[in-house]
This record gives C-alpha cells, structure tokens and sequence, in this order.
C-alpha cells in the first residue's frame, strides 16, 4: 500500500484554528501546494472529519485507531470505518494517545490487511527499536519534550533522528523514518533529511502559522 516516499504529514489535532470549515480550508491549501510543487502532503484530521475532508481528494489519515471489532463497540475508532470514509491509514501509538505496543503490533497488521499505511510514533530509541519490529510503513521519532516547543528534534537532539535511523535499518528493511515534534521550517526539514529522515510530521508549526498555504509550501518545497 504504502507508494509514499518523502511525505509531509500534517496533524491538525484538535486545535481551534481548524474547527468547523477551517479544516476544509486547510485541506485545500494543502492540495493547491501539492498540485503546485508535486510533493506528498498528508492530513490526519480528528476523526469526525474524515469524511468531509477525503472527498477533497488529499491523502487523509485517522489521528487515532483503536484495536477493537466492529459492530457494538460504541466510541471507539475503527480501522474499517475510517477506511470507509475514506482514509488511507491511521497514526498510531502518538505521544497524547500512547497504547500497548501488543496493540500497536495487532494495529499495523490489521491496516496492512485492509491495504492502509500505519505512521507508528516513537518517544525514544528503545521504543523505536521495539516498534520498528512491527514493520509500520513509517515510525516517527517525536520526543515529547519538544512537541508544539517550537525547537526541532533535528536541532535539539540531531542524534536521535540518526540512531534512530540506524536503529530501524537493522530491524526492517521497508520502514521509512519520519521527523517529528518542533518542526517549525525549511531549515529544520532540510536537517532531518541530512539526518536521514524520509519525510516529516508536523502540526502546530503548520497550524499555528498565519498562512497555511504559504508554510505548507515553505515545507515540502525542500522534500525530495
């Protein structure tokens, strides 16, 4: 499933700037970049917004999934339904939604067999090394400490982005790594791509910017 190489994924989270029929505007600014500059741009809205926004016809993702059935499971997010709405796959395992890795193992599986991709988030190395066994399409480094900071993991902790690298190289040969948490511009990107990340997941740098279109384009203009 996974036919993305060097992605900017957007979390919009639950922040106010993307309430109602800001989130739809939001989308298309993203879409109008990528048509622009033809570079992969990914949104992972709440989930109550899925379906409005797929029909944008911007590559969505769920913030969240759970691992549980359908039917009468009220209040949980499932994988099938989002999938139904139209996502493409889920992050997985964030550090405001941490879950058992038991969970997060059955998770990948189940996405991969409804041919969705999996953006699996590591607090640290030893979760990078136990979740990068799990084969997701992308593990993204995101030390808490620093997300919504404004100070880049590829700035404050450059180390981390290159074990972690290392790390996921010796356990899968298919995971690609993400760079998450104080990405606030290009330069920032530029340095986790010299770090050896793939790709970048981002939020309140995006959100929280007075243009959107402009800071979308800003960012994935120096994406491969």
């Amino acid at each position: 499933m996974n036919t993305f190489s060097n992605p900017l994924v957007i979390n919009l989270k639950n922040y106010n700037e993307i309430s109602g029929d800001n989130s739809i505007k939001i989308v298309e600014d993203a879409k109008n970049v990528s048509l622009l500059n033809h570079k992969e741009i990914i949104i992972a809205p709440p989930p109550s917004s899925i379906l409005t926004l797929s029909k944008i016809k911007v590559p969505i993702v769920s913030q969240h999934v759970d691992d549980a059935s359908l039917g009468a499971t009220t209040g949980f997010i499932i994988p099938e339904i989002v999938k139904s709405y139209g996502a493409i796959g889920s992050i997985i395992n964030h550090s405001e939604h941490k879950i058992e890795h038991s969970q997060i193992r059955n998770l990948v599986r189940r996405l991969r067999d409804l041919n969705m991709i999996s953006i699996v988030c590591a607090d640290d190395l030893n979760e990078v090394e136990a979740l990068s066994q799990f084969s997701p399409d992308f593990l993204a480094i995101e030390p808490p400490e620093l997300i919504g900071k404004g100070i880049a993991v590829s700035k404050a902790n450059p180390s981390i982005i290159k074990d972690s690298v290392q790390v996921v190289k010796e356990n899968s040969s298919t995971v690609k790594v993400l760079c998450g948490a104080g990405i606030v511009d290009k330069t920032d990107v530029e340095k986790a791509l010299e770090l050896g990340a793939e790709g970048i997941l981002i939020s309140s740098g995006v959100v929280k910017s007075p243009s959107w279109y402009n800071k979308i384009l800003e960012l994935s203009s120096v994406l491969k």
